[in-house]
């Protein structure tokens, strides 16, 4: 091949991932432009992953274990557990925002990019009621979950010591208004579940 073919056929290949990158560009910045790329939508997304293992906590152990507690202690007993939910939300939380701030416009750009054309993102930006809508809509799921995973993942670190530390807390504010009771239940609990184990006959081997 001669030199003059070869600078064309090099010119040309430049000129194409030039327009790759810039198409590649443009969708992305269509994306960014999105509602759920926001920052008041990823702040929200943000709100919801920090307070989801705080209901579950509420409402697996913190309820249940309530019954422990002498009547004329739980109003103070609710309360102390209030101050300790309401600290690690105001800790963690703005943790987790961050965290959504920095994984969560990417993670929408990885789950959109390949579904939309520059086009239907364009139209998608603009348009509340169209078939690009529904589109739209039909991946939120998946939209989501890859934004949550991605966030709880980039947040864990930070977030899971002070949510071990609610636990822990709660735990002892209980403990120590149902004078003990809820470490004497924790540990039969443990008991039994170790005797059940213990007694759990041997499985049969497999007859050849």
């Amino acid at each position: 091949m001669k030199f003059t073919k070869m600078a064309w056929a090099a010119a040309v290949a430049t000129a194409l991932a030039a327009t790759s990158l810039s198409a590649h560009a443009d969708k992305r910045e269509q994306i960014l432009r999105l509602p759920i790329a926001q920052k008041a939508a990823l702040d929200g997304l943000a709100s919801d992953i920090t307070q989801a293992p705080a209901r579950q906590l509420t409402s697996q152990f913190v309820q249940p274990a309530m019954g422990l507690v002498p009547p004329e202690k739980r109003e103070a007993t609710v309360q102390q557990l209030d101050a300790e939910l309401q600290k690690y939300q105001e800790t963690a939380t703005p943790l987790v925002k961050v965290s959504a701030g920095k994984v969560g416009p990417s993670a929408v750009v990885s789950v959109l990019e390949d579904k939309f054309t520059e086009e239907e993102l364009k139209q998608l930006g603009s348009m509340l009621d169209s078939p690009i809508l529904k589109k739209y809509q039909s991946i939120i799921p998946d939209l989501q979950k890859t934004l949550i995973d991605k966030v709880s993942a980039d947040a864990r670190p930070q977030v899971d010591p002070k949510l071990q530390a609610l636990q822990d807390n709660i735990r002892k504010i209980i403990d120590t208004a149902s004078n003990g009771k809820l470490s004497q239940a924790m540990s039969a609990q443990g008991a039994a579940g170790g005797d059940a184990a213990a007694n759990k006959p041997a499985a049969k081997p497999v007859k050849k």
